[in-house]
C-alpha cells in the first residue's frame, strides 16, 4: 500500500477505527481472559437456571416453564450475539466484540440478581408474598390479562405522543423566537423563568379541576413540561449563534426567514435534540403521575387499580411494561439524535 492510499486510508475511517488503531495488541493470555469474560452472561444464566429449578420452592409456582424459557431466551441472545462478534473479530472488526466483552459482566451480576431475587421470593419467602411477588407469578399475571395490559399501553403512548408532541412543537416556536429576537425574548423570557421551575406536576389538581376533560388537561401537563425544556434549549442555541454568520448571511442578501431556517436552526440542532431529550424524560413523569391522579386509563390508572384490589403480581407487571416503553420510547429519540448529529461523531472526508 502507497503512502497515498495509506493517507486516504486514514481520512476515511471512523473515530472508532481511529481509536482501535492506537490500542496496544493484547497477548495471548489477555485474549483468553476476555473471551471468559464475554461468555460469563451465559454461565450466569446457565447458574439461574440451575438455582430455578433444582431448589425447592416454598409457594405453589403455576407454569413454570415461562421465566425458565425466558432466561433461555436471554442467555440464547447472549451466545448468538457472542458468536456473531468473534467471527466480526477474525475478519478485523474488533469494535463489536470489544463492546460485548465491555457489557458483559453488567449482564452477569443481573442473571446472579434474578438468582436471588427467586431465591428470596418463591424459594424462601424471605421477601413477603404478595406484596413482593416472584418473577414467574409476574410474568404469569402479564399473560392472563394482557389485553388490558395492551390497552393501557397504547393509551399511555397515545397521550404521550400527544402531550410530548405539542410541547415540542410549541418549545421550539418560543425557544427560536426567544433566541432570535431581543424583543420577543423581553416579553416571553421571564415567563420561562417563572414557570419553569415550578414541576409540571404542581398543576395537576388545578388543571384537572379546570380542564374540559381529564385526557386533555392530562395533555396540557405533559406538554407544559416538553415545553420548558425545549423552549430554554432553543433558546440557548439560537442566542449562542455567533453573529457575524447573521451578518454575513444578510451581506449575502439573505431575508430573515432565509437566516432562521438556515443559518439559526442548524447551528443550534444539537442543543434542540437535548432539550428534547429532556422533555421526554419530564413528559414521562408527567404522564405517570397525571394517570395515577385523575386518567381512567393507561398504565398509571392500571397500578393504581392493581394496587387497589391487591392484586400486586399484576401491578409489577404493570411496572415492568412501563420500563420496557419508556426505555424503548427513550432508545428510540436517541437514535435520531446520533443519526442527526453523527457529523460529531465520524471523520469526516
Amino acid at each position: 500500500m502507497t503512502e497515498t492510499n495509506r493517507g486516504e486510508r486514514f481520512l476515511t475511517m471512523t473515530k472508532s477505527q481511529l481509536l482501535e488503531l492506537e490500542r496496544e495488541e493484547k497477548t495471548s493470555a489477555q485474549k483468553r481472559w476476555d473471551v471468559a469474560v464475554s461468555l460469563l452472561p451465559v454461565l450466569c444464566c446457565a447458574a439461574a437456571l440451575l438455582e430455578y429449578g433444582c431448589v425447592p420452592n416454598k409457594y405453589p409456582n403455576a407454569s413454570p416453564q415461562r421465566y425458565a424459557a425466558l432466561l433461555i431466551l436471554a442467555g440464547g441472545i447472549w451466545l448468538l450475539l457472542w458468536v456473531w462478534a468473534i467471527m466480526r473479530y477474525r475478519r478485523g472488526d474488533k469494535v463489536r466484540f470489544r463492546t460485548l466483552r465491555h457489557h458483559a459482566p453488567f449482564y452477569a451480576v443481573l442473571f446472579l440478581l434474578l438468582a436471588a431475587f427467586d431465591y428470596l421470593t418463591l424459594k424462601t419467602g424471605r421477601l413477603l408474598y404478595p406484596f413482593i411477588p416472584w418473577l414467574n407469578d409476574i410474568i404469569n399475571a402479564a399473560a392472563a390479562d394482557w389485553k388490558s395490559l395492551l390497552v393501557s399501553t397504547l393509551f399511555s403512548l397515545r397521550l404521550l405522543f400527544l402531550g410530548y408532541f405539542s410541547g415540542a412543537a410549541s418549545g421550539l416556536v418560543t425557544g427560536i423566537a426567544c433566541g432570535y429576537s431581543s424583543r420577543v425574548r423581553y416579553w416571553v423570557h421571564p415567563l420561562i423563568k417563572v414557570l419553569g421551575p415550578i414541576p409540571p406536576v404542581t398543576w395537576v389538581p388545578l388543571v384537572m379541576l379546570l380542564a374540559a376533560s381529564l385526557f386533555g388537561g392530562s395533555v396540557f401537563i405533559i406538554a407544559l413540561g416538553t415545553w420548558f425544556s425545549v423552549s430554554v434549549a432553543a433558546m440557548t442555541g439560537i442566542a449562542s449563534v455567533d453573529r457575524a454568520y447573521y451578518d454575513a448571511a444578510r451581506t449575502l442578501g439573505a431575508s430573515e426567514r432565509q437566516i432562521v431556517l438556515h443559518v439559526a436552526i442548524p447551528h443550534a440542532v444539537p442543543n434542540i435534540l437535548q432539550g428534547m431529550t429532556q422533555g421526554m424524560s419530564s413528559a414521562c413523569i408527567s404522564l405517570m403521575i397525571a394517570e395515577m391522579l385523575g386518567v381512567e386509563a393507561g398504565l398509571g390508572w392500571y397500578i393504581t387499580w392493581a394496587k387497589s384490589w391487591a392484586m400486586y403480581n399484576r401491578m409489577f407487571a404493570a411496572i415492568i411494561v412501563i420500563c420496557m416503553v419508556f426505555n424503548a420510547v427513550t432508545k428510540g429519540l436517541d437514535l435520531i439524535k446520533k443519526r442527526v448529529l453523527r457529523y460529531q461523531s465520524e471523520v469526516v472526508q
